[in-house]
């Protein structure tokens, strides 16, 4: 297992990094997973014996019980808490709460956090990142009320997910005019079927020192394998009862295609093949994965064992890259005569 930095807070995390959406399975949430807390006292302790050491969570998985069987877990295996690296989130609509406790409000974020320290059975959360946007709240609003947990030391560091990158920005800038803590990481939706990330953020995560995590590398168990073109989809699959994230299904399915060649010829699974290659892309720093059994949790850490080739890689490009947009080709034509000239 690899470790990276995070963000600039010299907190180092390992490159996969164990999702909980599995946990709990209250209402819609079971169409992800179910797990009862004997399954999730087994696959914690299986991601720490294989290094990882980084944890995700959010007050809205299972409406707080995903929160609550991680708590208790980390309590049944005895772990020392200063061992892991706890990440949870707030923004979303909590099961029988007021309309007050949603959103990104200064009263909403007080008392989410309180909950979830409750339900996580810890004195501090490492990383509090927001769940997406909140329309009806000035972004200087929450970004004061995140200061003041971390001044409190309830909150290490902070996190967003879900975001644009021009909001991004706008949120780092204030932060940073304010002498206000900062954003460290931005949890996004990335995988080889949807790079649309690539585009602005990444850039964006290279020129401010963020770390990128990713959420749905398999993009919703569309990578799997088990999906094929012109076919029904697998019963009990994911994403035939919650066809989400959105995928280019023709590119995805190249990108299937291209991927099972590769994963024949190694003796490996589609899906390694899929997180393998997020985990050779230069600007991520963990890769969120989630499993509903024992033996795909065991599955999706061997994948880090791969080390994909050269000739392997490019082929994965090729078939996955994003169409060339404005500005984008305008500035790469700007850039060539400046970096490739040669005064000499």
């Amino acid at each position: 297992m690899k470790y990276n930095l995070l963000g600039r807070t010299g907190l180092w995390v390992s490159e996969l990094c164990l999702g909980t959406m599995t946990y709990g399975g209250v209402g819609f949430w079971k169409s992800i997973g179910e797990l009862p807390q004997d399954a999730v006292d087994k696959q914690i302790k299986t991601a720490l014996d294989s290094g990882i050491n980084f944890i995700d969570t959010a007050n809205i998985y299972s409406f707080g019980e995903s929160e609550k069987l991680l708590g208790q877990s980390i309590k049944n295996l005895g772990i020392n808490r200063e061992e892991i690296i706890l990440a949870t989130k707030v923004r979303g609509q909590m099961k029988n709460e007021t309309q007050n406790r949603v959103g990104l409000s200064r009263q909403a974020i007080m008392y989410e956090v309180e909950q979830s320290l409750k339900r996580l059975q810890t004195d501090y959360i490492d990383l509090y990142q927001i769940h997406g946007v909140d329309p009806l709240v000035p972004i200087d609003e929450t970004l004061r009320a995140l200061n003041d947990l971390v001044t409190s030391g309830k909150v290490r560091y902070i996190g967003l997910s879900n975001l644009a990158a021009w909001q991004i920005m706008k949120a780092i800038g204030i932060s940073e005019k304010n002498c206000w803590s900062r954003f460290e990481s931005i949890q996004a939706y990335y995988s080889i079927a949807g790079r649309d990330l690539e585009r602005e953020i990444v850039p964006l995560a290279e020129d401010q020192n963020l770390s990128i995590l990713v959420w749905s590398p398999l993009a919703g168990g569309f990578l799997t394998g088990k999906f094929e073109k012109d076919s029904q989809n697998p019963e009990g699959a994911r994403r035939s009862t919650f066809d989400f994230p959105p995928v280019d299904k023709e590119r995805g399915f190249e990108c299937v295609d291209a991927m099972k060649k590769i994963a024949e010829n190694r003796g490996v699974s589609v899906a390694q093949i899929a997180l393998a290659w997020c985990n050779h892309q230069k600007r991520i720093t963990s890769v969120i994965i989630g499993a509903k059994t024992q033996e795909q949790l065991i599955a999706n850490i061997d994948s880090t064992k791969i080390k994909l080739t050269t000739d392997e890689l490019s082929l994965l490009d090729g078939v996955s890259q994003l169409p060339v947009e404005y500005p984008g080709w305008m500035l790469s034509f700007q850039q060539s005569d400046r970096l490739n000239n040669n005064n000499g």
